[in-house]
């Protein structure tokens, strides 16, 4: 690996004195939180079987904190296998993503089909953002006549694209936000922090509070209102920046040297205005991923690296407690379903390097990566036909259960007819079906299952019911626990 010209093991040899010289404590030595997966229970001091049912009653004491909401990824084709590095929708159906050699492709049905849009530039797209569906900005790196980033901008949904240079070389824009038509705000390398108050024909830094810090790159800017924003960025193997501004962008407040990790901040996601989580890591998976909180807006940040190694390079929330980021070429996605608190990591689908996404609301998300990777969130136990409510009153028997459990359900006196077939599946956390059992020749009334589960190993699972109709669909879910 070459870094800044120099070959790795000088490089390697240098970063510590350069932490060093600008107040940074040596990594390995920094703040941290300490998991409690760092501790064990010798087995010499407690027995198998007992370990086993203290599990047991401690997935029965946090099953009702765990949600059904955490679904599954499914890849869709994409018309360019170029390497896709940002991802934008408005909603939940208008999309674009951007990518290597002036790649611009655009989605209207939720990433169902693809139309791809002439940038009118053949160098790499690192960015998008768009307004509404009509009107958006890109950010090129441009290396052909100058040195620097060419903005396209599109007034009729990417149909046409308009590219300016931005008015400073040796800038190469990584991040793009508008809260208007008029203002908005873009972050890059080797610094800047820039806004615009005319639909982006000028662009003026932002003051920066001077430390050894202010003037690292900007990966990426966020702002929770018009007067409360963070940016992060930073530099690989020397030091991840936050900065934060209250008064609207007029001042920006770069984290102090002690509170810093030691590699990028790829990530915010701002609960309030006081309140906010990063994350990022080591790209060389010699450390593990990163992730920082401040609650007191950005006076003091608490860093924690998670027992798993490699980096964060995006951080979204479909909702108020489910969380996700794409950990690129480690081939896996991060996620979390207490806002952050603890997290798991998963392969991700057909192992695909996924580096950005995003959730335009709580049922859809999307993410791209490298050779035209486009993979699309489905939440567990929602499908497209499948959005009637269940009044069918499932019931599994006994609860916890042991090879064996009973199901129950109701569908309705003088129903004889109505309904086709139906599925039970049993999945398992991560939303993996393992058992699939076929309904047929259902009746009215009161229905009886018996369902072998002997082939589960003891654990928390989710126990779906599927019954289709020839007016609707009914769908009931349930958590089981195996002993």
């Amino acid at each position: 690996m070459y870094r800044f010209g120099g070959t790795e093991g000088y490089y390697k040899n240098l970063v510590p004195l350069l932490r060093n010289e600008i107040g940074l404590i040596p990594r390995g030595l920094a703040p941290r939180i300490i998991n409690f997966k760092d501790f064990f229970i010798p087995t010499n001091i407690i027995d198998l079987k007992s370990l086993h049912q203290i599990f047991i009653l401690a997935l029965l004491a946090i099953s009702p904190l765990l949600s059904f909401s955490q679904g599954t990824w499914e890849v869709h084709d994409v018309p360019t296998s170029q390497h896709l590095r940002s991802v934008f929708f408005t909603d939940s159906m208008y999309g674009w993503a951007v990518g290597d050699t002036g790649t611009i492709i655009h989605t209207s049905d939720g990433g169902e089909n693809w139309l791809v849009q002439d940038a009118g530039t053949d160098n790499n797209i690192v960015n998008v953002f768009f307004l509404n569906r009509q009107v958006g900005w890109a950010s090129s790196w441009n290396f052909n006549g100058f040195y620097g980033t060419l903005i396209l901008k599109t007034t009729d949904g990417g149909d046409t694209w308009t590219g300016t240079p931005y008015q400073e070389e040796n800038i190469f824009m990584n991040d793009i936000l508008f809260f208007d038509s008029l203002t908005g705000w873009m972050a890059g390398s080797p610094h800047a922090l820039v806004k615009t108050i005319d639909g982006g024909q000028s662009w003026n830094q932002a003051a920066i509070d001077t430390n050894a810090l202010a003037f690292f790159p900007v990966l990426k800017v966020f702002f929770y209102d018009e007067s409360h924003g963070y940016a992060c960025g930073g530099m690989f193997d020397i030091a991840g920046v936050i900065w934060s501004t209250s008064d609207g962008g007029e001042m920006w407040y770069p984290i102090k040297n002690e509170d810093a990790p030691a590699d990028e901040v790829h990530g915010l996601h701002i609960f309030d205005p006081v309140t906010v989580l990063g994350a990022g890591g080591d790209p060389e998976l010699g450390y593990g991923i990163g992730m920082i909180r401040t609650h007191d807006a950005g006076v003091n940040w608490e860093y924690e690296e998670l027992n798993l190694p490699g980096a964060a390079y995006d951080l979204d929330f479909r909702n108020d407690t489910e969380a996700w980021a794409p950990l690129g070429a480690s081939q896996k996605l991060l996620y979390s379903m207490d806002a952050g608190s603890s997290w798991t990591r998963i392969p991700s689908p057909e192992e695909l390097f996924i580096f950005d996404m995003v959730f335009p609301d709580s049922m859809h998300g999307y993410a791209v990566g490298y050779h035209g990777a486009f993979i699309r969130y489905i939440p567990l136990g929602v499908g497209l036909d499948e959005l009637e409510d269940s009044n069918i009153h499932m019931r599994i028997y006994p609860n916890p259960a042991k090879d064996q459990i009973m199901l129950e359900f109701d569908l309705g006196d003088g129903s004889g007819g109505k309904w086709n077939n139906g599925e039970v599946l049993v999945s398992d956390c991560f939303g993996r079906p393992l058992i699939s059992h076929s309904l047929h020749q259902l009746s009215g009334g009161k229905n009886m299952l018996n369902l072998d589960v002997s082939s589960l190993a003891a654990g928390l699972y989710f126990c779906r019911l599927k019954i289709e109709g020839r007016e609707k669909t009914l769908l009931e879910t349930h958590k089981l626990i195996l002993r």
